[in-house]
């Protein structure tokens, strides 16, 4: 079980809820944040927004193809301006499109459903929700959040100088900071592909590896009363694609270890596209994959309060190019990796296999015991990465987890020598350094030269590169380690947002406003 770090405040927020039922979780909403009062920041400050109070509401809302439709919520008002609210109904129950309108936004004003779950043997698409680039799509209450269920897709492409935001209704009214999280739920894709740890069915084990046929072999969503079922046997599904947005001060708990962050995905296929896209100011993590198979390009995630990237549950992993840079009130692991979870047998499969290749880890959270954190006899592969911490690099979790052969290459860090590593549960410290040992171009007591926290400087361009390509053919061969160097620096460019964790000098806009185009 996650340890959590924050705390949460319980009550009803009289606009965002007019009554908490026995089946609701708690609305931070716009008079309840979860604030993280941070040191006094160092980096670049925040950039202003573009201007002030020019923007004004649309006429009306759109009609779309399905057939639920949006309804006016009338407008809301912040320091950009003030726009039109379209609210989205409760079910998506048919193909639609959410056009750009300049002076409107689309709102969540609860759990909103792209489709109905359509079971784990089904095939095909029943429904796609399709968000055009620049495009604000926001949580007007606590406990908001949207999820495209098995069977159901979500297209979600913005542009590199038009992104797509999910964000708050304070974000929107301008009430939040740069240390504001847990102000609505998030994005959740669910799709049909394995999963080894199941709500209902049976798991599957070495000893029975044609259980993986079973397609009763489910699990349900974190973060929700109602039971949302994802899982199946095609690797293949897809659940969508999402490309150049942001999702911002996302994040609620039910209770400890059930939770909504970011971007949740449950058993997606490897047919499911997710590149270009930032996370800012989780109160849980990040991201979180359970099951499935991810390929998932350029990733940024700034402030998340739990773990940065954490996966689970017999996941698939392919990752290149990822940054995350911790608040320093705020954060635990940059990688939390098990497989499965400890009430399932530790030969249940398919085992979790983690490839990341090509990140920055900033790990500055006091709240922090490591970096780098793998369990459940999951394997964890490393590469051509960058890992700035005081804490230890790199921790390994049970017997298992070190049977399934932990890679590092070409990975530096700037732990101490005498304690970069740490082992448990029946590992020690000197067989993680032995796997550390194993691999090829790896440092402690790194030196770094950064630049801006993200961007590589003399000393990480000088080491050796590891060719990822042989592990997949998802990856390419770099030019450096890193998340980020000169020839591909301009990746962030143009569709993030900044803050006072972290400062991008071409950034769309400050994370605590919303741009005007």
């Amino acid at each position: 079980m996650k340890i959590i770090h924050r705390s949460l405040v319980l009550g009803c927020s009289m606009l965002a809820l007019a009554g908490c039922g026995g089946d609701q979780i708690v609305s931070p909403g716009t008079t309840g944040d979860i604030i993280i009062n941070n040191p006094a920041p160092t980096p670049t400050p925040s950039p202003t927004p573009t201007s002030s109070a020019t923007v004004t509401p649309a006429a009306g809302c759109p009609t779309i193809s399905s057939p639920a439709q949006l309804t006016d919520g009338g407008t809301i008002t912040g320091p950009t301006g003030e726009y039109r609210v379209c609210n989205l109904p409760a079910v998506i129950d048919g193909s639609a499109t959410l056009p750009y309108i300049a002076g409107l936004l689309y709102a969540l004003p609860g759990r909103v459903d792209i489709g109905t779950d359509q079971g784990s043997t089904s095939t095909g698409t029943k429904v796609t929700l399709t968000i055009e680039p620049g495009v604000v799509v926001y949580g007007a209450t606590g406990r908001s959040f949207l999820v495209a269920n098995r069977g159901n897709q979500l297209i979600a492409n913005g542009l590199p100088n038009k992104p797509i935001i999910f964000t708050s209704r304070d974000n929107v009214q301008g009430l939040s900071t740069d240390a504001s999280i847990g102000q609505w739920g998030g994005v959740v894709l669910l799709g049909r592909a394995p999963v080894s740890d199941c709500s209902g069915g049976t798991y599957n084990t070495a000893a029975n590896p044609t259980a993986i046929a079973q397609a009763n072999c489910e699990k349900n969503l974190e973060g929700t009363n109602v039971a949302t079922p994802f899982g199946g046997t095609d690797y293949n599904d897809k659940s969508g694609e999402m490309s150049y947005f942001q999702i911002r001060y996302s994040g609620f708990s039910l209770a400890p270890g059930n939770e909504l962050q970011s971007l949740s995905g449950g058993a997606i296929g490897k047919n499911t596209k997710i590149s270009h896209w930032q996370s800012f100011n989780s109160s849980d993590d990040g991201m979180e994959f359970w099951g499935g198979e991810v390929h998932m390009d350029h990733a940024l995630v700034v402030g998340a309060d739990d773990d940065s990237f954490d996966f689970d549950s017999g996941v698939q992993a392919f990752i290149q190019y990822g940054i995350a840079v911790q608040r320093t009130a705020g954060g635990d692991n940059m990688i939390e990796l098990d497989s499965p979870s400890s009430e399932y047998a530790v030969e249940a499969i398919p085992q979790s296999n983690y490839y990341m290749t090509n990140f920055t880890f900033v790990n500055q959270s006091t709240a922090s015991a490591q970096a780098v954190r793998a369990r459940g006899s999951a394997k964890l592969a490393l590469s051509n990465g960058e890992i700035v911490s005081g804490n230890p690099c790199i921790r390994i979790d049970g017997a298992g987890t070190f049977a399934a052969g932990p890679t590092f290459n070409s990975v530096v860090c700037s732990g101490s020598s005498s304690q970069p590593f740490k082992g448990s549960d029946s590992v020690t410290d000197a067989q993680v350094k032995s796997a550390w040992d194993a691999g090829t171009n790896n440092q402690t007591g790194f030196t770094f030269t950064l630049s801006m926290n993200y961007l590589n400087g003399t000393n990480e361009d000088a080491v050796v590169t590891f060719d990822p390509t042989a592990i997949s053919s998802f990856f390419e061969a770099p030019a450096h380690i890193g998340g980020a160097f000169a020839a591909n620096a301009t990746w962030l460019d143009g569709w993030t947002c900044s803050s006072n964790t972290l400062s991008v000098p071409n950034a769309n806009s400050a994370c605590t406003s919303l741009p005007i185009y």
